[in-house]
């Protein structure tokens, strides 16, 4: 990303008097504020803590629920009263992922947001963007006393980043309303009617280390500049997963240069893109020029193969002490061929809808260390039998070398309704205002809606946002235009909602 130093304006150092600068005031003033607060998937607290003083503070009904959902209600404005009640939906958490030079702590520093040209990002690290421009929106509505609409609630959920604990959790006779606009689309201008279910799948195997063989040299071996980005949303692009860049290299030097794996590991979020993996191998010392040459070939390949997708890719080697362990050769050989060998990335495009994709597998951590074997991985579908037999399809790879393996956190899609009166309704306000009808898509992600319509099976559903790049990685950036285009047609479609 080209920074242009001039340009830049830490969000930290933007004054109330001086909020103006970006537009809309109303929604940035508490954009910067979510930024301060920390608020990583499941260490919610503070900003649990923070939603329900700033409901209770503008005298409305609050609700922590059980799980930690916040809930906030606010009386229809005058004359509002019959229409239909709608549902602010949006998350609390944020994906914690940083540059490997970056010094930060995602548990304890505010964000360092800072303006760059038409965009908003961050220095270094995810900018929460995704979802906290939806959670700034509904508190600036929450907050308004000019904005017409009929009664509203805000629903605040949390953990939706790792596991959607806070939609799984949320109970029945909490909400009251008819109709949800999830706010947590990255594309301003579409609308978004259906969303990908998904499910874990985890492979762990224990295994007895031995010790490492003499007359062997020490390599840690790298895989570094890589993209990442969001498994869903990102997986279409073709991006490197650095798991499977190290695992396909270690294919080779095992077959040709009898190496010998002493630990792996590459990863470290089930919903993000590997960027990063290393291992500690053990050469035969005759064979160590060789394998420095063998590396530096993989750079090679890696680098043409993904010219146009990761123009920072680096495949590196260097020299390490000795390790004491190393794994011994037949499990080996099991493991770096079931990670070689483990679906990933895009399985299947949609048939219904063209350019989406339907299935896909991120293989997000891949871990070989202290005796145990690990491999996560989120399967995502629309198709929920697709999703069940591409994640059995996972399974039988690991099953081949007798690991135990786990299928949890399943959760459902959200079914297209193209009859859905909300979806008329946005299409004509965005027509009335912006010129243009705007597209009707789905969204390989997994928004809370279908758990959310599980629950509260009559909701109308729909879900819009701002424009946003690369959420789940450094490189996560929203456009500031769009933020007020998003908040334009979000006003517009309160005061249009129609009467029960």
């Amino acid at each position: 990303m080209s920074m242009k130093p001039c340009a830049h304006k830490y969000l930290k150092e933007i004054t109330m008097s001086s909020i103006k600068d970006l537009a809309p005031a109303e929604v940035w003033k508490h954009f910067y504020a979510l930024t301060q607060i920390p608020r990583p998937s499941k260490k919610e607290a503070e900003i649990i803590k923070y939603m329900v003083k700033f409901g209770e503070d503008l005298g409305l009904e609050t609700i922590e629920d059980e799980v930690g959902n916040v809930i906030i209600k606010k009386p229809a404005t005058a004359g509002m009263e019959r229409r239909k009640g709608v549902i602010l939906q949006g998350h609390l958490d944020m994906v914690p992922q940083k540059n490997s030079d970056k010094v930060f702590d995602f548990e304890k520093d505010p964000i360092e947001a800072l303006i760059d040209g038409e965009w908003v990002t961050a220095d270094g690290t995810t900018l929460g963007a995704d979802n906290g421009i939806g959670v700034a929106a509904a508190m600036a509505v929450l907050e308004s006393t000019t904005i017409k609409h009929g009664p509203v609630e805000a629903l605040f959920t949390i953990d939706e980043e790792t596991g959607m604990t806070g939609a799984f959790g949320l109970k029945p006779g909490l909400l009251d309303g008819d109709i949800l606009i999830n706010m947590d689309s990255e594309d301003e201008g579409e609308l978004y009617v259906g969303c990908a279910g998904g499910i874990d799948v985890s492979a762990t195997k224990k295994y007895a280390e031995e010790d490492a063989p003499a007359g062997h040299e020490a390599y840690q071996v790298l895989v570094a500049g890589l993209k990442g980005g969001h498994s869903g949303i990102d997986i279409p692009l073709g991006r490197a997963n650095a798991n499977k860049v190290l695992f396909r290299f270690l294919m080779q030097a095992e077959s040709d240069l009898k190496i010998r794996l002493s630990e792996a590991s590459g990863g470290d979020l089930r919903n993000a893109i590997p960027r990063a993996s290393q291992a500690i191998v053990m050469v035969p010392a005759a064979d160590a020029d060789a394998f420095e040459s063998l590396v530096s070939s993989y750079q090679e390949i890696y680098r043409k193969e993904f010219a146009d997708t990761e123009p920072d890719l680096s495949f590196t080697c260097k020299k390490t002490g000795s390790p004491a362990k190393v794994v011994p050769v037949d499990e080996q050989a099991r493991f770096i061929r079931a990670i070689f060998a483990c679906p990933n990335g895009v399985q299947r495009m949609s048939q219904s809808m063209k350019g989406l994709v339907e299935t896909s597998n991120n293989l997000a951590i891949a871990s070989i260390k202290g005796g145990e074997f690990v491999a996560l991985n989120l399967t995502r579908s629309s198709v929920d039998s697709a999703k069940e037999a591409t994640a059995w399809k996972i399974a039988a790879v690991f099953h081949l070398i007798d690991a135990d393996v786990n299928l949890s956190g399943d959760y459902p899609g959200w079914k297209p309704n193209m009859d859905s009166p909300i979806l008329k309704t946005c299409q004509d306000v965005y027509n009335k205002n912006f010129g243009k009808i705007p597209e009707i898509k789905g969204i390989h992600a997994g928004l809370e809606c279908g758990l959310l319509g599980g629950v509260y099976p009559n909701l109308d559903m729909i879900s819009f946002g701002p424009t946003i790049r690369f959420p789940h990685s450094p490189d996560e950036k929203v456009q500031i235009e769009t933020v007020k285009k998003f908040w334009d047609f979000l006003v517009v479609i309160l005061e249009d909602i129609p009467e029960k």
